[in-house]
Order: structure tokens, then sequence, then C-alpha cells
């Protein structure tokens, strides 16, 4: 006789966040980020404290582990975890607690130079216009040089590094803000940033410049195709084809009309 014994399974909590490691640890990571510190990622977040999604997914691949993010594994966030520390709206996410983010203000001592890129594109425009906003609405500087590199990265393989005298922008009536380790300004006029050298342009020989054929020469026992030659005899040989047709027909009409007149009916 068989004993048949009900079984009642539970799950411990902790097993079950152990085997949710990995999502637990990405929104530990990422609340760091969004809550924290966005400007040591050099992300800049709105007024609301979001940021997009595709920015954001591009700060945490750079960082070393983090490489295989993707955006399913935030919303795996969302959907697994009880509680999640992150929120999303449309193509926006933020931190649920933003009491420790860096506030906007006026920076009261910016140091003395500040860093920016733009795209190779862009460059000579900037160098005649000055900088204007492109991705945010203020242009995004920085003290640290490789912090300003690696958020031009993310539009340009390799940007254009500029560096921004401040106390010459301040005389100019720029007002800098400040938000952690980030530096935000409505625009910087000529004169007050220093790049690379603008690439030359051009000149009109140098776009007319038409590499000259090289002279073919003939070995012993070979020919040269003409092709031209080939286009133009088929050409020929058609235009005289119908000249000798249309001269046969003339020559019978005529010798027709000559018989009636000699012979009429």
């Amino acid at each position: 006789m068989k004993k048949i014994f009900n079984q009642i399974i539970v799950i411990n909590p902790k097993i079950a966040m152990t085997q949710n490691q990995p999502t637990v640890k990405l929104s530990k990571f990422l609340t760091y980020i969004l809550g924290h510190r966005p400007d040591e990622f050099g992300l800049v977040l709105d007024k609301n404290g979001f940021v997009k999604i595709k920015e954001l997914l591009k700060a945490v691949n750079e960082e070393n582990g983090w490489k295989h993010i993707r955006n399913s594994n935030i919303d795996e966030i969302i959907i697994t975890l009880p509680h999640p520390p992150i929120e999303i709206k449309h193509n926006m996410a933020r931190a649920v607690n933003r009491d420790h983010i860096p506030i906007h203000q006026p920076a009261p001592d910016p140091p003395k130079l500040l860093y920016t890129c733009t795209r190779q594109k862009a460059y000579p425009y900037a160098a005649q216009k000055g900088i204007y906003p492109s991705r945010y609405q203020q242009v995004v500087l920085s003290h640290d040089r490789s912090i300003s590199e690696r958020m031009g990265k993310r539009v340009d393989p390799k940007p254009i590094v500029l560096t921004v005298q401040v106390q010459k922008a301040i005389r100019n009536g720029v007002v800098f803000h400040q938000a952690g380790s980030i530096f935000l300004a409505d625009f910087i006029p000529v004169g007050c940033f220093t790049g690379p050298p603008l690439p030359k342009p051009k000149s009109d020989s140098q776009q007319q410049n038409i590499p000259e054929e090289r002279p073919v020469t003939q070995r012993p026992g070979s020919f040269i195709v003409d092709l031209n030659r080939d286009k133009n005899s088929k050409k020929s040989f058609g235009r005289n084809k119908r000249e000798k047709e249309t001269s046969w027909k003339k020559n019978r009409k005529r010798i027709k009309n000559q018989k009636q007149k000699m012979w009429p009916t």
C-alpha cells in the first residue's frame, strides 16, 4: 500500500531575491545614477528629474560590466521588483526618490576653464557664430575634460573639444549654472573659447583636379579593343544599310515612272 504525502512548498524571499540578483544590482546602480549623481555620468536631468532612456543606456553601457544592458533589462526592473526604485514615462526614466539629486543653481565660483564638445561638422559654424545648445536646452560643460569627451562621443566618434575661458565669457554676459560637476550656459559667444585649427577649405584646383589617364602600352602580339570604335562602327553600319535600302527603293520608283512615260496605258 502506497502512502502519498501532500507537500507544501514555501518560497523563501531571500532565495527568490538571490535568483533575481542581477536585476536588483542593476536597480541599485540606476538609483545611484538617477537619484544621486547623474553628473558623474554626464547626464543632465530635466526639471522633473527625467532623462531619455536612450541617453541613460549610453551612459550605462560605457561602464565596465554594464555593456550588455538594454531597454529590456530596465523593463524587467519595473515588472519583477515589488517596489521598483525607478519609474518610466514614455521614453523617459527617473528615480522615485530624488531628494539627493544636485540642485541646478547659479554657479557661485566656477572654475577658470570649462570644456564642452561639438560635432566635427558643426565645428566651423561654432567657430564663426558661437556655441549653441544642441541636444539639451542649454550648453552642457564640465570642468573635467574626460567627462566632456565622454558626452561628445555619444553623438560623434571623434568630437571636437572646446575650451571655454569662463571669466571672459562672464564679462560678455554669460551666466553659468551648476548641477554637481556639470555646468550649464545659454550660449558661449565667439572669442570666449578655443579649439583646434579649422580644416583648410579645398581650393578650386584641388576640386577640379582630374587624374590623367595613363598611357596604355601595347605588348607584341596583342591588340587593344576600342569600345567606342565598335559602337561607332555599329552605328555607321546601320546607317549605311538604311541608306542602301532607301536608294534601292528610289531607283525602283524612278524606273517605274520612266516606263509609264514611254508606254502610257
